[in-house]
């Protein structure tokens, strides 16, 4: 059994649909601050985190307080979208999110079923700093849902899944708040 604690970035100086990868703002730091300050009694634990920057900053404190450096794992990287044209990147992942996993086609599910066995391949309690439509497809998983959207996850919202026996459970569900991912 391996009790992973799914975290979500810290608020990203800007949005889905106006930069390709950003980092994080100052209130996205302080999160990440705070975040490491719940999670550091736990640990060390292995870091897994996106090579996203806005992943990679959210990490440096937890790295930081528990003398590790983060495993870069593309699996849990933010979903691939299918243009690069930002504004057409934030109105896709609109329409994505109301739909289901089914809808958006086989690359698209293939991006979520790597997600989600990378997850349960894990093999120890590990902190994987990951991405809201990322975290929101391993709950799907463990829940069987084909929604794309289960819950609005907080920026540094920890939400904890239990991987025994190769089968995914929801233990505790990370913070929940209006957020904005386009």
């Amino acid at each position: 059994m391996a009790l992973i604690r799914l975290v979500r970035h810290g608020r990203a100086a800007a949005g889905f649909s106006d930069d390709h990868d950003p980092g994080l703002d100052d209130t996205g730091r302080r999160q990440a601050g705070e975040m490491a300050g719940i999670l550091e009694p736990l640990g060390p634990l292995p870091i897994v985190v996106s090579p996203l920057r806005r992943t990679l900053e959210t990490a440096q404190p937890l790295e930081q307080a528990w003398g590790s450096i983060a495993t870069v794992d593309a699996r849990v990287a933010e979903i691939p979208s299918p243009t690069d044209d930002l504004a057409e990147r934030g109105e896709w992942l609109s329409r994505a999110m109301a739909g289901t996993w089914s809808d958006l086609g086989a690359d698209i599910e293939a991006w979520r079923d790597a997600l989600v066995a990378a997850v349960v391949d894990l093999p120890s309690d590990t902190v994987v700093v990951s991405h809201f439509i990322a975290i929101n497809a391993v709950v799907g998983a463990a829940l069987a849902d084909d929604r794309v959207m289960h819950r609005p996850f907080a920026n540094c919202s920890i939400t904890t899944v239990d991987t025994g026996g190769g089968v995914l459970s929801v233990v505790d569900f990370g913070r929940a708040a209006v957020t904005e991912v386009g």
